[in-house]
């Protein structure tokens, strides 16, 4: 019986969270319709919260409080004339959750508006006062397609006929090479980078038909990940990192060594007929007002330049740009190698010697790790507090939503719903658990002299990493070492300057070395766009990741004040899910249905 009642019970609160779902989605769509702000603003409780992708404002946008929700959804609704909300079938469905420490009715919904096709969010809670009726802390809305142009997918797939049995015409891989050349037309997008970021976007843009060309500096796809350290490894599980349209297979590890995810790339290009020139660097670009469009030199392998005209520009170099290398007193004195660390490959040859990392980010850390198994004396010098997090379980703590299985796209939905103010909220929750399952290691690590922190408002790595794109070290193993003594830290603040034969310490002793590695990151990514488009259209642009006055990325994913400049960058899930924003608006800036900035 008592497993009897327990699935009685659980279907009693499906039940309960399917009606209580429905039932404020049938008033909301009523209220909005009405244009009424106090109707609407009767369904939220006073601490809200809205996200909107597109759907309502074309812009990644946020609103707190039901009374600035209200008037901005029913201001939006004379252009948006969103309809139809339902809860759809083959989604997750509507469950009791605790997010945000708010135990909650958590629903997915569908909805239609003038421009396409949208799914959403919504997190309801009791009324106050211990009323029946529920009401919503949490709405979003996200664009998910545009009318008349929905991706090439599933029933919607193409049925082939252009080269079905075309007997004395050209095959399939006739027109590859063909579409490839680009003999014959410009394309309408430029892409710079073949990793995840191009590659996500490209596919993305392919599925709705706006002709995409990538450009990769290096011989191979893949190779931006090939080239780096020897031991890398993705960081984060496989579940959370599969690329648009085509997950990795079930045979894969949890965690992608660096060579494989690169194969992975090429792979993905073929079979998603992305055209992509490798062994071509982008030089740079200049915008002809006449033709509304780009003009672009492409610089080959073999000395050859090429010159296309596309309409819109998609940087996706990453993060940031160029390595950046510190001005340290003595250092060009040093006598050994100086590497930075995007050169750094393997330890191997280097056994037996002394090696200065400079640098306590992840990078260091690896290849610390790295250097010491190939038995080289490695000193990490810190200069400045780390984030020191798990691989596993802290790290994992942020994979929480995809670890909770169905579909990706769901997940993906939810993950995207969270507002700044929410997200930094979740990250503090997180961060205190982190603290508490990595206490050990943060202590041991503090009582040889480590720099910790967990952030500015103790919203610790992640937001770190969005903020500056670093300052954490994801710890595979090398925090025990440096407790055991096994791995040297040297405080930069103890350095009077770089000698030939290491670093002069201020108290007059020498800590000798043969090899440095600057671990010392990158140029941020506004110094690439400087370089290629020159100082003024760098300074109009702006600042590109980093967390902006609205709380969301510096002209990440969405329009920029430069028309048909966009930008694209950050980790394998991240690249999934905004690079069907970043196409969805370039596809409507085609159709004249967007406007530039």
């Amino acid at each position: 019986m008592d497993q009897f009642d327990d699935t009685l019970h659980e279907f009693q609160r499906a039940n309960q969270a399917r009606r209580a779902a429905a039932g404020w989605l049938g008033a909301f769509e009523g209220a909005l319709a009405s244009r009424d702000a106090s109707r609407v603003a009767a369904l939220f409780h006073e601490d809200s919260h809205w996200r909107d992708v597109l759907a309502f404002t074309w812009t990644y946008a946020s609103a707190a409080g039901r009374d600035a929700i209200a008037a901005r959804l029913v201001m939006s609704q004379a252009r948006t004339a969103a309809h139809g909300f339902h809860l759809p079938q083959g989604r997750k469905p509507p469950r009791h959750v605790t997010r945000t420490g708010i135990p909650s009715i958590e629903a997915i919904f569908e909805f239609a508006t003038t421009e396409g096709r949208g799914a959403g969010i919504i997190r309801l809670s009791p009324a106050d006062g211990g009323q029946e009726a529920m009401k919503a802390w949490l709405l979003s809305t996200t664009l998910e397609s545009l009318t008349g142009c929905e991706e090439k997918i599933g029933a919607n797939r193409p049925t082939g006929a252009a080269y079905s049995r075309n007997f004395g015409g050209d095959n399939w891989a006739d027109m590859r090479r063909k579409a490839l050349a680009y003999d014959d037309r410009e394309p309408a997008v430029l892409v710079i980078g073949a990793a995840q970021a191009g590659l996500s976007i490209a596919a993305r843009l392919n599925q709705l038909g706006v002709d995409t060309l990538v450009v990769e500096q290096w011989p191979r796809i893949g190779d931006s990940w090939r080239r780096r350290y020897h031991s890398l490894a993705l960081h984060n599980s496989i579940h959370l990192n599969h690329l648009p349209y085509m997950e990795f297979p079930p045979t894969w590890p949890t965690y992608i060594p660096k060579d494989m995810l690169g194969n992975w790339f090429e792979f993905y290009a073929d079979v998603m007929e992305i055209n992509c020139w490798t062994g071509t660097e982008f030089v740079r670009g200049t915008w002809d007002e006449g033709g509304k469009c780009w003009t672009a030199w492409l610089k080959r392998a073999d000395g050859t330049e090429r010159i296309v005209r596309p309409r819109h520009l998609v940087f996706a170099n990453g993060v940031s740009s160029y390595p950046m290398i510190p001005d340290l007193p003595g250092l060009a004195d040093f006598k050994g190698q100086v590497i930075h660390s995007e050169g750094f490959d393997s330890g191997a040859a280097w056994a037996g010697k002394n090696a200065f990392i400079l640098g306590t980010g992840s990078s260091a850390n690896d290849i610390a790790l790295d250097l010491h198994s190939h038995g080289v004396n490695t000193t990490l010098i810190q200069r400045g507090s780390t984030t020191v997090v798990s691989i596993d379980p802290s790290a994992r703590l942020n994979e929480a939503i995809w670890d909770e299985g169905g579909p990706l796209e769901d997940c993906d939905l939810i993950v995207s719903s969270a507002t700044p103010p929410l997200m930094v909220r979740n990250y503090q929750a997180v961060t205190k658990r982190m603290l508490e399952l990595d206490r050990e290691m943060i202590e041991g690590l503090k009582s040889i002299g480590f720099k910790h922190d967990v952030g500015e408002d103790q919203a610790g790595h992640q937001m770190k990493y969005f903020r500056r794109g670093g300052g954490y070290n994801l710890d595979a193993g090398s925090s025990a070492l440096m407790i055991k003594g096994e791995l040297g830290l040297l405080q930069y603040d103890r350095i009077e300057r770089f000698t030939g034969r290491g670093a002069l310490l201020k108290d007059g002793s020498t800590v000798p070395a043969d090899f440095i590695v600057l671990a010392t990151g990158y140029y941020p990514q506004q110094e690439l766009v400087r370089r290629a488009l020159g100082d003024a259209m760098a300074e109009r642009i702006g600042p590109v990741w980093g967390i902006g006055e609205d709380g969301e990325l510096n002209n990440m994913y969405k329009r920029t004040p430069v028309q048909g400049v966009w930008f694209i960058a950050g980790g394998l899930s991240q690249c999934r899910i905004n690079s069907k924003y970043l196409a969805l608006q370039i596809k409507a800036m085609e159709l004249g249905r967007l406007g530039p900035l």
